[in-house]
């Protein structure tokens, strides 16, 4: 999953040894690079922390009878346009 895209900030970051060795065993069957992995785990944690956040907010506020319904029946969706 190789994606080009302008990369304009370098972190620096301290991680315990293990890690990095964890990191690079990890690295040459998954990824072109160190920097590569580190960047797919950042954004795999954002992904992670919006998908939490989005269920809090539905335990917040639960879908209704008639929302739910929607997902029962797959005609239902019928009527909406696609976008």
């Amino acid at each position: 999953m190789t994606r080009r895209r302008e990369l304009n900030v370098q972190l620096a970051v301290r991680v315990p040894n293990e890690l990095v060795e964890a990191l690079d065993r990890l690295v040459p069957e998954r990824h072109a690079t160190r920097a590569e992995a580190v960047r797919a785990a950042v954004e795999d944690y954002l992904y992670r922390v919006a998908c939490e956040r989005d269920a809090q907010r539905y335990a917040e506020q639960p879908l209704t009878d008639n929302e739910l319904a929607l997902t029962d029946d797959p005609d239902a969706w019928s009527a909406t346009p696609s976008w």
